[in-house]
């Protein structure tokens, strides 16, 4: 029986190696010829791509799906959703799923690949459940990592749970290509002992293993391979499908697809490519196998470079890759895909920046710690999660038993906004209410891409404002989440700074500005000056990194002043907010 081929061109090729910013006017003018193909599926929607079209390319994700549903009449569309988290970055209530799931449905959504950053199966099997009750197929998927935990056995025993909750096949999901052909091999016959669906192998050519690993795959058992048109394959993307069909044809394998008529299609993404030239980065597009050290994806990386370089610190960038696979220790040994890969990234950074591990730590780290995210396969650090979250119990609870509905609430503001044309717009605000908001009102404009050059960043109407960072040692010494403005003051750290007060500073502070722990973008801003606040009331949020990170007050007492407004980026150690102290 020949192999399937799942083609990523549309999707997870160019979010690999041109960070996701093609365009749904250049995926049109081929979809017509790549059905005609025979592939098992065209991978076109999820993952980054829904963010990235409202975020930068000022398109409707929902346009972009029904465009590609009209023109690829035989062939299934398939996404990625990750799990509870649906193509956002944290847990969303059933409600949200369900109406989502519907939604993709109707506008033409075959193959539902469902994963879960930590592999717990309770947060895919809601969705799972809703994706089958709609007559989808559904790929259960495994995030294949390596450590001391996670064996083939028990990578094989996760597949026959996703079986027997319905799933239609079963992938593995190896998001930084740390599979080698060996590995392959024995984990496709530790799952055939135990499966009847159709196994599929998803990877990429990070360590420049995929293509032996998908050979080796191949030949014990697996039927579904991911790949994509040579010119968009290689490097952080996956196999390229020419390569792929040529080396089984005429075999027992033989995926019987027209190699002339896929190098017809090259030839138009050749063309395609030129135009995002200026995108692509040699780091994307040549083997790392410092990646089967770190275990740090194409993107992640992108990810702590920008860090880095907004705080000056580009020079440390080997002490975070040496810090990740510590952190991620600590953590139980997740995965590093989305959004675990954006939770242990950032810890990193801010443990190698701030000179003490884990005197900064995030909200994502704080609620990760508590459950909020799901279980992890091994236990966390005793020390690390008392250091940041104290006495609190971690939940043992599926973390979306927690949430309450949301759909009304979104329905209710969104409408009171003005903002809803389509049904889709009350998904697409309820999964990113700050950046929908203005994207459903049309204030925003996407990147320019100039041949060869950097793409400018998408712009908010009007500018949004930069504030710089203003503290120095003259102008305050730091305490908990805050400066202390005059003197020298103690508080416990919440979302921002923390650093000793310098010697020779004498008595109690009675002003603190709170600080961004790192560069981002104010989110939301929950007080206003005169409000009185206590110790750990959230004061704003700020978005880096896809996180959501919250900055609370470390004392009790008045808001005098706020320095930023909604939708402004600020830099790592920026002035947010002053509070005088009542305490």
């Amino acid at each position: 029986m020949g192999i399937l081929i799942t083609d990523t061109t549309l999707r997870d090729a160019h979010q690999s190696l041109i960070a996701t910013r093609m365009r749904t006017r250049d995926m049109l003018p081929i979809v017509e010829k790549m059905d005609r193909v025979g592939f098992f599926s065209l991978e076109v929607w999820g993952g980054a791509t829904f963010d990235t079209c409202i975020r930068y390319l000022n398109e409707d994700p929902w346009e972009r799906l029904r465009a590609l549903r009209a023109r690829a009449k035989n062939t299934r569309l398939q996404m990625l959703l990750r799990g509870q988290n649906l193509v956002g970055y944290r847990h969303y209530p059933d409600d949200v799923v369900r109406e989502f799931i519907r939604l993709a449905v109707k506008n033409g959504v075959d193959v539902f690949r469902i994963f879960d950053a930590l592999n717990d199966i309770r947060n895919m099997e809601f969705a799972i459940g809703v994706a089958k009750e709609y007559g989808a197929h559904v790929q259960g998927t495994i995030c294949y990592t390596t450590s001391p935990l996670h064996t083939p056995d028990g990578f094989a025993r996760m597949a026959e749970r996703l079986q027997k909750r319905g799933c239609d096949s079963v992938c593995i999901k190896d998001m930084a290509g740390l599979i080698t052909p060996a590995m392959a091999g024995q984990l496709m016959r530790h799952m055939k002992s135990r499966l009847k669906a159709p196994i599929a192998l998803h990877s990429h050519c990070t360590s420049g293993m995929a293509p032996m690993s998908y050979y080796a795959a191949v030949l014990a058992g697996a039927r579904i391979l991911d790949t994509a048109i040579s010119v968009f394959s290689g490097g952080a993307s996956q196999p390229a499908t020419e390569s792929t069909v040529a080396a089984f044809k005429g075999t027992r394998y033989d995926a019987r697809l027209d190699l002339e008529l896929l190098n017809e299609i090259n030839e138009y993404f050749v063309r395609v490519m030129r135009e995002y030239s200026g995108l692509l980065s040699p780091k994307a597009v040549r083997p790392d196998i410092g990646v089967l050290i770190h275990q740090i994806p194409g993107g992640m990386l992108s990810n702590l470079l920008s860090q880095l370089k907004e705080q000056k610190a580009l020079d440390r960038l080997d002490e975070v890759l040496q810090e990740v696979p510590r952190v991620r220790t600590e953590l139980g040994y997740p995965p590093l895909v989305t959004p675990t890969s954006q939770i242990v990234g950032t810890q990193a950074v801010l443990n190698v920046i701030s000179g003490r591990r884990y005197s900064v730590v995030t909200q994502e780290v704080k609620n990760y710690l508590l459950g909020h995210y799901g279980r992890p396969a091994g236990k966390m650090d005793e020390e690390v999660r008392k250091a940041v979250v104290g006495d609190e119990v971690p939940i043992e609870v599926r973390p979306a038993d927690l949430l309450e509905p949301e759909l009304e609430k979104m329905r209710a503001e969104g409408q009171k906004l003005g903002i809803f044309k389509r049904e889709e717009d009350l998904i697409t605000y309820a999964l990113y209410p700050r950046i929908a908001a203005q994207f459903l009102r049309g204030e925003l404009v996407g990147e320019a891409l100039p041949e060869g050059g950097e793409p400018a960043p998408l712009q908010r109407v009007p500018e949004r404002r930069s504030v710089p960072s203003p503290v120095n040692a003259e102008q305050g010494a730091r305490i908990g989440s805050g400066v202390a403005l005059a003197g020298q003051g103690r508080a416990s750290a919440e979302g921002g700074a923390a650093l000793e007060a310098g010697e020779g500073r004498t008595g109690e502070a009675r002003q603190v500005a709170l600080l961004s722990p790192m560069p981002g973008i104010v989110a939301t801003l929950t007080v206003k000056v005169g409000d009185r606040i206590e110790e750990g009331t959230v004061v704003l949020m700020i978005e880096s990194m896809k996180m959501q990170n919250d900055i609370r007050s470390p004392c009790r007492g008045v808001v005098k002043e706020i320095r930023v407004h909604k939708g402004d980026f600020v830099r790592a150690d920026a002035i947010l907010v002053v509070v005088e102290r009542s305490d």
